[in-house]
């Protein structure tokens, strides 16, 4: 199954050096996520050739307005294109106000139902389960009410092993229960089939976790702990800690620590301050800690494995 992250926004709170603000089109199977939704996210997604019209879930981390102003100019185009599916909206309390009372003072009545579920910024939630995967939201410390958001795989069956079906017939209740990793006893033969015998070792579930904006804070260990991809922002180099401190947000050497605390596979930084042109000393800062890291660059689909 098809599980990767397009990169659509990676600088803060203003666009510069041809960088926009926060927003990832997340794709796992045939479903398409959204997270975050900045300023010209749906000029990114057009540029990028990404068939936009596929999202039916929209994930807003925060209201600050980097992470979601562009969402009403999406929604806009939805309308427009003449969309009648469901897309369904989750963020925190106040964002369904917002969408409200724009869509009520542009007289604007949408072709397409808008369900808003609001997220809890003080717990981990299960918020969505599809049949291929789940999204957990999960508390992040910021200025404002904020959240980051977990997205699993759901490895639903086992693969059998042909030649061993082709050793012999089995009933079709035994492959059934092999398939869904449990062992079968026969009730006519008493024999045992056994799933580590008749099925290939199940492959690890892929995970991604988004850590939009943040303090420097190592109890989100529990929310990300072992994931196939971390993205954590990391707005500012070491010379700035004192300022990602009062502003609540992470230098790349934080995000480093927070990557090895967690035990994830690999580590993708986002969220640069305008003050940085290059940012290769991002980069480098965050290896001092976390060996396999990249920086997140837009246009770029990084495959999670």
């Amino acid at each position: 199954m098809e599980f990767e992250v397009t990169i659509l926004g990676s600088n803060s709170a203003i666009p510069a050096h041809g960088r926009n603000q926060s927003a990832q089109l997340v794709t796992i199977g045939h479903s398409s996520l959204l997270l975050d939704c900045g300023e010209a996210t749906q000029i990114q997604l057009r540029k990028f050739k990404l068939k936009f019209s596929k999202i039916d879930f929209i994930f807003i981390s925060h209201l600050h307005g980097d992470h979601y102003l562009g969402l009403m100019g999406l929604i806009s185009s939805f309308h427009l294109a003449k969309r009648s599916r469901l897309l369904t909206i989750f963020g925190p309390a106040g964002l369904d106000e917002i969408i409200t009372v724009q869509l009520k003072h542009s007289n604007s009545k949408l072709n397409f139902p808008l369900r808003f579920v609001q997220t809890d910024p003080e717990n981990q939630q299960l918020i969505l389960e599809e049949k291929n995967f789940r999204v957990f939201s999960f508390p992040l410390k910021h200025r404002l009410p904020c959240t980051g958001f977990r997205i699993e795989e759901k490895i639903a069956f086992r693969s059998l092993i042909k030649e061993k079906l082709q050793e012999q017939k089995l009933p079709l209740a035994a492959i059934n229960s092999l398939r869904e990793g449990r062992d079968y006893t026969d009730e006519e033969s008493g024999k045992i089939f056994l799933v580590k015998e008749y099925t290939h070792p199940v492959k690890k579930a892929r995970s991604y976790a988004y850590c939009s904006d943040t303090i420097y804070d190592p109890s989100i260990k529990q929310y990300i702990e072992k994931v196939s991809l971390l993205y954590h922002e990391a707005t500012f180099g070491e010379d700035e800690a004192d300022r990602a401190a009062v502003t609540f947000h992470s230098t790349a050497a934080q995000a480093g620590k927070i990557a090895k605390l967690a035990s994830v596979n690999q580590l993708m930084l986002g969220h640069y301050s305008t003050r940085y042109l290059d940012l290769t000393p991002l980069l480098e800062q965050a290896k001092e800690h976390f060996p396999s890291v990249f920086l997140s660059e837009e246009g770029i689909t990084y495959p999670i494995s």
